[in-house]
């Protein structure tokens, strides 16, 4: 079987006739052994295959599933093939849904897009298809596995349903992705048809698209209907499920009002302008016109054709957006770096995502158009990720739609946008409802000052691209900011995330004028970013840089890093579909250490769970992740993650130069626990005969805040991860939408339980380096070397002006600082002490 297609005749012995599997489970077994034994797959695929039931469904339809692997099993494929169980009684798949005829898919590619054209005529002749189900003749199967046929055009229903209820949109900002989401995944739990009308439109409840096209609005009256088994059912669950959002709807609706109220830190206009408020993506002011590029929701035909033809233009566009993709990283690479082209990388590998390419295929089985079916399938995927709570994840629904429109514009050019090529020619603030990253990356910096979208978030690739480009920015500006009409004179802040609107002649001096002194402040600090950051009365504190990879160091030196405080090896596991083995982590970390020449590098052991999930390590689910099982708490059991990663860095400690390696290791709550991991690394150095390398741990809970003083006699160090221990601490998420900003790392409780670790380290003769956020505020460093924390380490743009910062500073002034801010009550009035450099300075 050649390796790139299953468009070939299917082997007698790959079709079991007359099957009677007990559930989906044994059913799913018995087609997976068919594969093991014709040489397809490994036999741990069929693990894989039950592991996709649940994540995906994979009941394509009209008594036919097809069943297959995870994304990251690909590599258990040996060969493609397909195998079909033939189930006369039927087998339940899921609720409301019998399969009959049950075919593995074993595909390392989208190559099982063959397998949906083979099965064209299954889901259009009901008497044959029927007849397939007790077929005594396995010929009979592989006939009709081999001829296509049209699909009938589909047709979408005009008046209301059987069972109905009538509903009055009281979501503030209207039905948009995140809720209609919710109603499609209800809706498609139902056997029948369900539909939304709002006047005389309609939409099926099953479709995002549809449903987004109403556009329903706050006040909009509605039918919600459905028909077939159980319908009233049905309609019950859809009223509990949309009338429930009611309650977050408003929540979150009344927390962007608040936001938009709330102070500002960045420039500050001398008069009082109207502002749309959004939030910060990428600091700095931008000043002129804005030119929104606003363009009406796009609609896509529906324009049924055979399933082999639109599974043709489908694998076709495909293989023509990798390529492109791959053009365009290497574009970026060569303009912005590799970190940055890595973006388009991971674009290319949504492309390998089998439930986005299985769920297009149902949609044209079910007789849609490939376009239609893809954009779809697209809309449903990055609506379900838009609705995650995770913000960074939530932040990839961008990049699904901006992979998802390169495909469609390669289905049907008639779809290919353009708007971006339409811009004044004299400079201008850009505003859009959302940017894709390539539409980023390709901006004309001549033409655009500034950057405003409605939709988008600080942790986006979009807003990661920005600030590459030293493009102000600002994202989540809402529906308010589309209302901006173009050419409006405007001011663009985007660390506060504000568009001021209409200035004065006195704003515009004032931001000209703003402008002008952070140049200033950055040409002097750029200059000075390779000195030590030595106070005037002579303290020093040690700079690192928080990277990920080697190929960052050689930015990190040139931000005046003296190392690397903080190497996050979480994301050598996040950015693959598979967990790197022993030899490619010491590869890195020997990398790593070439790359730094000598000067220090702390790794951190592998930190999963809590806001950081790695799909293809299978961790159970819990339902409170950062009080659960993370950090050393993993580490320590599933020591075949551990241990690989310590010997790998071991092996690299063979090769560094004495006392450039550090390891510390995340989330410790226990004197166990250190004394335990201490112990495989003490056995592990001695199999490896290997140099002893400084041990730390990271504080990131009260509980090793206030037990300091007794972990530091059996560690090297503490470095503190000031996000999570404020997060613990204060008992807020850091990623509540509602909560987060009042997740301060100045809140006096955590700053003195800072203080306590560094008492408790000062009785043993340790030091304390601190790896959170607030290591690269100015102000934040110079009240953490206040009290008394030696080494800060920080995102590598923030370099320049903590250094500026320390050095004007003198050490007796900033112990005064700090006393001041242990004796607020509020975090507000620990940031009212922030006087500038000047309000730490004196003399020495």
């Amino acid at each position: 079987m050649a390796p790139d297609t299953l468009n070939v005749p299917l082997p007698p012995d790959l079709v079991r006739l007359g099957a009677n599997p007990v559930g989906k489970e044994e059913a799913i077994r018995e087609a997976a052994q068919l594969l093991i034994a014709s040489g397809c797959i490994d036999p741990a695929y069929a693990d894989s295959m039950l592991r996709r039931e649940g994540v995906a469904n994979t009941f394509l339809g009209h008594g036919v599933a097809i069943p297959h692997g995870m994304v990251e099993d690909r590599d258990l494929v040996r060969r493609n093939g397909i195998a079909i169980l033939q189930v006369p009684g039927g087998v339940l798949w899921n609720e409301g849904q019998t399969a009959r005829l049950v075919v593995a898919i074993a595909a390392r590619s989208d190559a099982h897009i063959a397998v949906l054209r083979r099965l064209t005529r299954l889901m259009q002749d009901e008497e044959r298809l029927a007849g397939l189900f007790t077929a005594t003749d396995p010929a009979v199967l592989l006939t009709a596995l081999s001829e296509d046929s049209a699909l009938p055009a589909a047709t979408g229903p005009a008046v209301d349903l059987a069972e109905r209820f009538e509903w009055t949109v009281d979501y503030p900002t209207g039905l948009h992705a995140r809720p209609a989401s919710v109603w499609v995944e209800t809706a498609r739990a139902a056997p029948g048809r369900v539909q939304v009308r709002h006047g005389d439109q309609t939409a099926d409840a099953k479709a995002l698209v549809a449903l987004l096209q109403l556009g329903l609005r706050m006040g909009d009256r509605i039918v919600v209907s459905a028909e077939g088994a159980d319908a009233a059912t049905t309609v019950a669950r859809m009223k509990a499920a949309i009338t429930r959002l009611t309650a977050k709807e408003q929540a979150d609706a009344a927390a962007a009002e608040r936001k938009a109220r709330a102070p500002v830190q960045g420039w500050t206009p001398p008069t009082a302008l109207p502002a749309v408020a959004g939030v910060g993506a990428s600091p700095g002011l931008a000043i002129g016109p804005v030119h929104a590029v606003l363009s009406a929701a796009l609609t896509v035909p529906d324009r049924p054709e055979s399933l082999i033809d639109g599974g043709n233009r489908l694998h076709e566009a495909l293989n023509l957006t990798r390529q492109q993709l791959k053009a365009l990283a290497d574009d970026t690479a060569r303009r912005l770096g590799p970190s940055e082209a890595g973006i388009f990388t991971a674009q290319a590998e949504l492309l390998n995502d089998t439930d986005l390419i299985t769920r297009a295929c149902q949609l044209m089985v079910e007789g849609h158009g490939p376009a239609w079916a893809w954009h779809e399938a697209v809309e449903s995927g990055a609506a379900r990720l838009a609705a995650l709570p995770n913000p960074v994840l939530a932040a990839r629904a961008a990049d699904l739609r901006d992979v998802g429109r390169r495909v469609l514009a390669r289905i049907d050019p008639s779809l290919r946008g353009g708007t971006l090529r339409d811009l004044p020619d004299t400079p201008c603030i850009l505003i859009a409802e959302d940017l894709s990253p390539s539409d980023t990356a390709g901006l004309d910096m001549a033409r655009v000052i500034g950057l405003a979208t409605a939709q988008g978030g600080p942790t986006s690739h979009t807003a990661i691209l920005a600030r590459t480009l030293g493009l102000p920015a600002m994202v989540a500006g809402g529906g308010g900011l589309l209302g901006v009409a173009n050419g409006t004179p405007a001011i663009l802040d985007g660390q506060s995330g504000r568009l001021y609107l209409n200035p004065t002649e006195a704003d515009l001096a004032a931001a000209h004028g703003w402008i002008e002194e952070q140049q200033l402040r950055k040409a002097r600090q750029e200059e000075r970013r390779g000195l030590p950051a030595r106070t005037r009365d002579g303290h020093a504190v040690e700079i690192g840089a928080n990277v990920n990879r080697p190929d960052q160091v050689p930015v990190a030196l040139s931000q005046g890093a003296e190392g690397v405080g903080l190497m996050r090896t979480e994301f050598l596991f996040l950015e693959r579909g598979d967990a790197p083995g022993e030899d490619e982590q010491f590869e890195t970390y020997r990398a790593m250490l070439d790359a730094l020449d000598g000067r220090p590098l702390i790794v951190r052991a592998l930190d999963i769970g809590g806001d950081k999930q790695v799909p293809h390590l299978h961790l159970p689910h819990e339902e409170n992740p950062f009080l659960g099982v993370r950090g050393a708490r993993l580490l320590l059991r599933q020591p075949d993650l551990l241990e690989p990663q310590l010997r790998a860095l071991y092996r690299a400690a063979k090769h560094a130069k004495p006392g450039a390696l550090s390891i510390m290791f995340p989330m410790i709550t226990t004197l166990t626990e250190v004394e335990t991991l201490r112990a495989v690394c003490d056995r592990i150095r001695a199999e490896l005969d290997a140099p002893a390398v400084p041990l730390g741990i990271m504080v990131e809970v009260p509980a090793a805040a206030v037990l300091a003083d007794v972990l530091a006699r059996h560690v090297d160090f503490f470095s503190i991860g000031t996000n999570d221990l404020t997060q613990y601490a204060l008992a807020i998420d850091r990623q509540h939408p509602e909560l987060a900003a009042e997740a301060d790392s100045l809140h006096p409780a955590v700053l003195r339980l800072i203080r306590m670790t560094v008492e408790g380290a000062e009785r043993h003769g340790r030091w304390v380096g601190v790896c959170g956020g607030i290591a690269g505020d100015p102000f934040g460093a110079a009240l953490l070397t206040g009290l008394g924390v030696r080494e800060l380490s920080m995102t590598p743009r923030d370099i320049p002006g903590v250094k500026d910062r320390l050095r004007d500073s003198s050490l007796t002034a900033l112990h005064e600082l700090a006393q001041r801010a242990l004796a607020c009550e509020t975090a507000g009035a620990v940031r009212a002490l922030d006087g500038g450099a000047a309000g730490e300075g004196g003399a020495p």
